[in-house]
């Protein structure tokens, strides 16, 4: 089943993109995952299926697995192969400013938080060993690239990698201690809050944000 065609089908990922890599520069390595960041993992998660079924029976992806089935995403994640996904920890989603959340997880903003979610999905398996030692771009399935960097802390964006290369039965996933944001995303949705706060109040959601398909 191929994600890109799939995710056409919907309003909000019309602009998706397949992944792509590219590298930028070099840095040393000096080992996959810095000691102190570990800890930030309440247990170490193990590959116990596909991407769902591994976040699912590790217990720490709560809030990922509610957003991913609020949004139409948990079969794709299950279904697809050869991804690499970047899973925020419930404590991950517990640091995002006050009330961020809460308006992503608003029925008018789906879209949004959709977006946001496919910014944590590469349409390719990339393992910690193709960053290891340098700064690479990767696109995401949202579009936007995200950069991996391979030193000491492995990272994405500004987010530790706490977990690297967990090898589910469809693509691996690297556990991440920040929820990634991709341009704009608070923007959008606050525009979208304001928009409904305005409404008539026989105006029906979807007709101030869309539902995707």
């Amino acid at each position: 089943m191929n994600l890109n065609r799939i995710l056409t089908t919907t309003a909000a990922l019309a602009l998706m993109a397949g992944a792509a890599h590219a590298q930028t520069a070099t840095m040393p390595a000096k080992g996959p995952v810095a000691a102190e960041s570990t800890a930030a993992v309440s247990a170490q998660v193990v590959a116990t299926g596909d991407i769902v079924a591994t976040a699912k029976a590790s217990g720490q992806f709560t809030t990922f697995l509610k957003a991913a089935e609020a949004t139409n995403l948990t079969s794709l994640l299950k279904d697809n192969k050869n991804l690499t996904v970047f899973a925020p920890t419930d404590a991950a989603f517990a640091a995002l400013p006050a009330g961020e959340l809460d308006k992503l997880m608003l029925p008018e903003n789906k879209a949004q938080l959709q977006k946001v979610l496919i910014y944590h999905v590469i349409n390719a398996k990339v393992p910690s060993g193709e960053f290891k030692g340098a700064t690479r771009k990767a696109a995401t399935v949202a579009g936007p690239s995200v950069e991996l960097a391979g030193g000491a802390t492995l990272k994405v964006n500004d987010a530790e990698i706490v977990q690297a290369d967990i090898m589910a039965t469809n693509g691996v996933i690297h556990v991440v201690n920040k929820v990634l944001m991709p341009p704009g995303a608070m923007a959008a949705a606050n525009t979208a809050v304001s928009a409904s706060a305005t409404a008539p109040a026989t105006l029906p959601a979807t007709q101030v944000m869309p539902k995707p398909k």
